[in-house]
């Protein structure tokens, strides 16, 4: 079967699959079900060979389990899929979101754009009607107000006269249509400036709101959410983590089924996971916000400089700073809108968490819970850390392998523990355990990977065959395909790649050092030297210097520099200049012969009786003469 066949089938396994969920009263999405297609043909309970063609019984099986898992109700492992593929598609790094957010503004202006830029008003009531859009426009992408409210429109029109009056529309109608619209974008700034600089000076602010103010409540209200979201999970994670480690320690437990437990802290900590990815992005909103507030109150001041109740000021000082004032304001808007997504996608994980907190209320877990010691990750980090916990380097098993430790390795805490920071041990000898790792206990380098675990005998048994224990992770995972977008197996799934991997590329991670090369040097001198270089003991010698100085004050000195010795180094040349010789020769002589000069006269002839006699006459004078 070609590449494309195959794909022609899984789209219509897919799609089929959808089919009968939305008959059965349950709406899909088909990057749902096509997680779950993954999900169920990894399962190696389910028996689905990958190297071999499906069959139709097996396409048939293939679906009729998809759609029993998608309809399953009271599944943590399906909310905890469904979270994962929720998050995936909505969630995307800062730089994104605000891309994503001016592309779709720019989208909705472009019709009233196209509108200024395609007219050929020529009457005036096409020029006023010009002009309205205009005003029309550079609200609308300033988003200071309504472009309905009389009000607004008002001032942004005296704001818009005073920068771009009507009598100009004649050379704004002459520019070609990448000129136009990167006026109109250089007005819309200006305005936006000098209507935020007149609602600062109390003479205007028609609709503007206080954007400073409006985020300087809504940021911690937003971080104290998600840090009451953070403390239920963490806490619910660790009464899940207490329970199963009694029930597991029991030979015949009596209570909550254990694999759903297991199910449910998957869950729990795959919320806590996306919660503290959108309490770093609120911490970043928190700091911009702080930095943007800095910049507005400085450009204002210099703004107050500038102007001081002057009649008219030169528009190359005040224009960059409206630009500027404008580009400050707008960073305020992206905190608005950025917080407010964030917002939305904190409210919208909630509704993925809630089957395991009504499977396993409170009053459920009342009963099986007294007496049992629950304990947080800070506490079983407390309880595994000093000397006697760390890894002994004396172990044959564990002697062969790179040990990390914190006083011995530089960038110890920014090392990327391989599990999200979860111990492989426990996840295999537990069954799909999530317990939290210790990096003091050592942090294990293998094939370029680091590895943290629970405790001293998770670390050596681990460090004794890590081959097999990753292999088996790998396993556990493909029994509870949650866990590999969790535990970011992306290098054991290569078709399944986590969001952290896929949208943060860019940022580099700083490599571990545990050596170091260092070098020292003693100097040959001590003590400052006080040799003075010029001092001469020698009268002869001095007077040597002194004729050199004489003759060079007479010297002429030349310098050339070519294309080739530019900037590479001085060339100077030193010369005596040549002395001025003359020769002495005999004069010249010349001597001037007499011109040639003869007249010949009775050339025209005498009388009809008389022949003509020509008469040829010398008057050359003689040399002697001359």
């Amino acid at each position: 079967m070609s590449r494309a066949q195959a794909e022609s089938v899984i789209k219509n396994i897919i799609r089929e699959i959808a089919q009968e969920c939305a008959a059965k009263g349950q709406a899909v999405s088909e990057t749902l079900v096509a997680f779950m297609v993954k999900a169920v043909v990894l399962d190696p309970s389910n028996e689905f060979n990958v190297d071999r063609t499906l069959t139709k019984d097996d396409v048939q099986k293939l679906i009729r389990i998809c759609v029993d898992r998608l309809l399953d109700t009271r599944s943590p492992a399906l909310d905890t899929v469904k979270m994962q593929v929720y998050f995936d598609m909505n969630y995307t790094s800062r730089k994104d979101f605000l891309d994503e957010h001016h592309r779709v503004l720019e989208s909705r202006l472009q019709p009233v754009i196209r509108e200024i830029t395609d007219s050929r008003a020529r009457t005036r009531e096409e020029l006023e009607s010009l002009y309205r859009k205009i005003v029309s426009a550079v609200l609308l992408r300033s988003g200071l107000g309504s472009p309905t409210d009389i009000a607004v429109v008002r001032e942004a029109t005296a704001a818009l006269q005073s920068v771009f009056p009507q009598t100009e529309l004649g050379t704004f109608m002459s520019l070609v249509k990448k000129d136009k619209e990167r006026q109109l974008q250089e007005l819309t700034m200006i305005v936006t400036g000098i209507r935020l600089f007149n609602k600062e000076c109390g003479k205007g602010g028609e609709g503007i709101d206080d954007l400073p103010a409006i985020l300087n409540e809504a940021v911690p209200a937003t971080t104290q959410n998600v840090d009451s979201e953070i403390q239920q999970t963490t806490k619910t994670a660790f009464t899940y983590t207490a329970l199963i480690e009694k029930l597991q320690e029991m030979d015949n437990p009596e209570g909550p089924s254990v694999q759903l437990l297991k199910q449910a802290l998957i869950n729990c900590r795959q919320h806590e996971s996306f919660l503290r990815v959108l309490l770093n992005d609120v911490i970043g909103c928190a700091q911009q916000v702080e930095m943007l507030e800095s910049q507005l109150a400085t450009r204002m001041e210099q703004l107050q400089v500038t102007v001081q109740s002057k009649t008219a000021v030169p528009t190359a000082q005040v224009y960059p700073q409206f630009i500027h004032l404008s580009q400050i304001w707008s960073g305020f808007q992206d905190e608005m809108v950025l917080l407010s997504v964030l917002s939305n996608i904190l409210v919208s994980l909630e509704p993925y968490t809630r089957g395991h907190r009504e499977l396993f209320s409170e009053e459920v877990l009342a009963p099986f819970i007294d007496g049992v010691e629950v304990k947080s990750d800070e506490d079983r980090i407390k309880e595994t850390s000093g000397g006697d916990n760390r890894v002994s380097l004396k172990k044959e098993e564990v002697n062969k392998h790179e040990w990390l430790f914190p006083e011995t390795t530089k960038n110890f805490n920014k090392l990327p523990l391989q599990y999200k920071g979860y111990c492989g041990w426990a996840l295999v000898t537990s069954d799909r355990l999530l317990l939290p790792a210790n990096p003091d206990i050592g942090v294990l380098k293998y094939r370029e990977f680091y590895y943290a675990f629970c405790n001293k005998k998770a670390a050596e048994e681990f460090a004794s065959d890590p081959e097999i224990f990753i292999q088996q992770v790998a396993e556990a995972a493909k029994r509870s395909p949650e866990l590999i977008q969790l535990l970011e197996l992306h290098t054991q799934f290569a078709a399944i790649t986590p969001y952290s991997q896929s949208k943060e590329q860019s940022k580099m991670i700083e490599k571990p050092k545990t050596k170091c090369d260092s070098g020292t040097q003693t100097d040959t001198h001590i003590l400052e030297g006080n040799i003075v270089k010029n001092y001469e003991w020698n009268e002869w010698e001095l007077r040597r210097k002194a004729i050199k100085l004489a003759n060079l004050r007479n010297k002429v000195t030349h310098s050339i520099q070519t294309n080739l010795s530019n900037m590479r180094r001085d060339n100077i040349a030193q010369c005596y200049p040549p002395k001025e010789s003359t020769t002495q020769t005999k004069t010249d002589g010349y001597s001037n012969v007499p011109k040639p000069q003869i007249f010949l006269a009775n050339i025209r002839g005498g009388e009809l009786s008389e022949p003509t006699k020509m008469q040829k006459i010398d008057l050359t004078i003689d040399v002697t003469q001359t």
